[in-house]
């Protein structure tokens, strides 16, 4: 999930997997595959750098929860 703020200045969180796309004119519009669309105040810029951030803590907590070295066989 990320974090955005509303036209209205209320916070939502969003889920990341489900962006569609980003648009940008002038106002910033995430539209979801759900169907949903949400303006937010954030950049188009900021936005996919949120997404990105949110998958690298993703792909870093995965390889946390996996040990690197498999127990030996006994």
């Amino acid at each position: 999930m990320i974090v955005v703020t509303r036209l209205n200045a209320t916070r939502f969180a969003i889920n990341a997997d489900l962006i569609e796309r980003i648009q940008e004119n002038p106002d910033t519009v995430v539209f979801m595959a759900t169907g949903a669309k949400y303006v937010v105040r954030e950049t188009m810029e900021e936005v996919i750098s949120l997404v990105a951030g949110h998958r690298a803590r993703v792909v870093s907590l995965a390889r946390q929860a996996v040990p690197s070295d498999p127990p030996p066989h006994r």
